[in-house]
């Protein structure tokens, strides 16, 4: 988990190389402890989920945080003592959470079927995202979607202003807690 990840100047999470955004959700209030000069943090914004992590991004920066993100799960090739465990909440004070939690649910039962069954080195690995033809479109099928639920479902990934893309889940010097 890492305080004030990368971001686009239009408040998008920068993405790793490889990673698939699936739902960005306005309203949301979120809570969490441990953060460097603050302790409890508790600020309004949007929620991002991917094929690899949830971050949240505040709509008004509370003192020096202004995001927050979460790994799905973290890879066992990582030492688990480098990654700071965090109390949360998320709150979606404007609705959303049935669209929210079957998509990510269904991306946490995906990035541990992918990780259990990692092929041998020599073979190339496939993303349990884009293995799927549409990998939206499948959770789609097994999510309950509300029509009149303002969440933003990506069918194609958005294109923020800068190209730039991030390499690897690695935070940046102390933006870790």
């Amino acid at each position: 988990m890492a305080q004030n990840p990368q971001l686009f100047s239009n408040g998008m999470p920068v993405p790793f190389y490889g990673e698939l955004f699936v739902l960005a959700r306005d309203g949301v209030e979120f809570e969490v402890d441990k953060i460097s000069g603050s302790g409890k943090v508790k600020a309004k914004g949007t929620i991002y989920l991917s094929n690899v992590r949830m971050v949240f991004v505040a709509s008004k920066p509370a003192g020096n945080f202004y995001a927050f993100d979460m790994p799905l799960v973290v890879p066992e090739t990582e030492n688990r003592a480098l990654y700071s465990t965090h109390s949360f909440k998320i709150l979606f004070k404007e609705g959303g959470c049935g669209t929210f939690i079957p998509l990510f649910f269904n991306l946490i039962n995906s990035v541990r079927q992918y990780n259990q069954h990692v092929a041998p080195v020599s073979e190339p690995r496939v993303d349990p995202l884009r293995a799927a033809q549409t990998p939206v479109d499948e959770m789609m099928r097994h999510a309950y979607v509300d029509p009149n639920d303002p969440s933003k479902i990506y069918l194609q990934q958005p294109t923020p202003e800068s190209n730039l893309r991030r390499r690897t889940y690695h935070s940046q010097g102390d933006n870790t807690m």
